[in-house]
């Protein structure tokens, strides 16, 4: 069987060498890059990359720079790996494209976890229901689960691997309510604990990118103190 092929960027290489040692006694193959240039060039390089792991605060180009290079052409998984643990930061990262965040000093535990998490949800995506229609549809959306695609009135949308994650749970349950801890929980794999701005960072570049108008969404609505869900009558 063929390893899957992580991406770990760190301008720091003792760093870099400790992650893909950790990732390829898990059973991994790993490309190593040290600053957002060469991140980019080894994606460009190996197609079959499934998911990057990468630090902010690198020489050249940096982290978040990169992530939004990356989502010009591709969904795969982001974890950001950096040293700053505030919630301005994590934030920043999650709005422009990062799917998850961990910070030094790490678990080598919850790091492999955390991969094998966004793994699973991205690969799987759609095979845990029993429905096998590839092709769910919602009003003017309409998401193809075996091609992990969206398109809103018949064009085609980019997502993140997170977002993607988020609408077809909402897509699968139109309009039964989730609560933020309950989306994070099935889209993110991990125990919920203050999730509520992760969460509303994803909610609202989904409606950035699928709404006409985003302070007046026609499909993701707010249900004030409960949580979100996707209206089903358009």
């Amino acid at each position: 069987m063929e390893k899957v092929k992580v991406l770990v960027t760190d301008d720091d290489r003792d760093i870099v060498r400790a992650i893909a040692k950790l990732l390829e006694l898990e059973g991994f193959d790993t490309v190593k890059a040290y600053n957002g240039l060469e991140a980019l060039d080894a994606l460009n390089t190996y197609s079959d990359i499934k998911l990057v792991i990468i630090d902010i605060m690198m020489p050249q180009l940096d982290g978040l720079s990169a992530i939004m290079k990356i989502r010009e052409k591709r969904n795969i998984p982001v974890l950001v790996l950096s040293a700053k643990s505030e919630d301005s930061d994590k934030v920043l990262g999650l709005s422009i494209g990062a799917d998850d965040y961990i910070t030094k000093p790490y678990s080598p535990a919850e790091l492999t976890a955390r991969v094998k998490a966004m793994l699973r949800r991205y690969t799987m995506l759609g095979s845990e229901t029993a429905d096998k229609t590839e092709v769910i549809t919602v009003g003017g959306l309409s998401y193809n689960k075996k091609e992990k695609t969206l398109t809103v009135d018949g064009e085609p949308v980019r997502l993140t691997a997170k977002e993607l994650s988020i609408m077809e749970l909402f897509m699968s349950n139109p309009g039964q309510i989730f609560s933020a801890e309950q989306i994070y929980s099935k889209v993110w794999n991990s125990q919920a604990y203050a999730v509520e701005n992760t969460v509303m960072v994803h909610i609202r570049h989904l409606r950035e990118k699928i709404e006409i108008d985003p302070r007046e969404p026609k499909y993701i609505k707010v249900v004030w103190g409960i949580g979100y869900k996707l209206e089903k009558n358009h």
